[in-house]
């Protein structure tokens, strides 16, 4: 199980060491836990964790390796840095930065071959699952994707993405199933995970850990969802 907790838009350096310091204390043997902080909180989080299981992600990367880029970010200088990974394609960056499906492939390609690992998110809005086209979006988007040792995909509906509604775990399980058929791979879910629904959604047989957004910006709820995902 892989419990990635994907902090946005907060957590500056002196919150992420302060994270991070009391992260090593906790024991958390068993699942694969991943941190993806802000790009200024990410050389804190590298630094704090070494030594640890816990991995170190980014949440966005560029597909070049250099260039006249403004404001972003590329593979090679995360791997400098000591980041394990990186996010693409999340909803918010398709909604709100414009990321089509193909520039999502290229910079999950990129990251790939620079060594990191990559969870690549998908997922349908409300309007298109009210318009039954749930598997016609999963499919376009995992079409530009190629199947990797490095790759993990996250399906987070974007209807349960910071709305408090979660898909039942019979939906995900669905959803889950259906990405599976398209590339093999392992698929977070993500959507609204909290302490008090984690350990159902991941007992669903397709469902291979959590991609966790506000819950895990508190140590207690992200340790609690962690424990969870610690087989019995």
């Amino acid at each position: 199980m892989l419990i990635a907790g994907n902090w946005k838009m907060y957590k500056g350096p002196a919150e992420t060491a302060e994270f991070c310091l009391r992260l090593r204390e906790e024991e958390l043997e068993g699942v694969d836990v991943v941190l993806c902080p802000p790009f200024v909180s990410l050389a804190v989080a590298v630094q704090l964790l070494a030594g640890t299981e816990i991995a170190v992600a980014a949440q966005n990367v560029h597909w070049e390796n250099e260039g006249a880029f403004t404001g972003e970010i590329s593979a090679p200088m995360l791997r400098e840095l000591g980041v394990y990974g990186a996010i693409v394609g999340h909803s918010e960056r398709r909604q709100y930065f414009g990321d089509t499906d193909e520039a999502v492939a290229k910079r999950a390609a990129a990251a790939l071959d620079a060594g990191l690992f990559v969870i690549a998110c998908v997922g349908e809005t409300e309007e298109e699952r009210d318009g039954n086209r749930t598997e016609d979006v999963l499919r376009r988007q995992l079409s530009v994707l190629e199947p990797d040792d490095n790759l993990v995909l996250a399906y987070e509906p974007v209807w349960a993405i910071g709305t408090g509604k979660t898909a039942t775990p019979e939906i995900a399980q669905e959803a889950h199933a259906f990405v599976k058929s398209q590339i093999d791979a392992p698929v977070l879910y993500g959507g609204s995970v909290k302490p008090d629904n984690a350990a159902e959604l991941l007992a669903q047989p397709d469902v291979d850990g959590a991609l966790v957004g506000g819950a895990s910006l508190e140590l207690d709820s992200f340790t609690a969802i962690c424990r969870t995902a610690i087989p019995s």
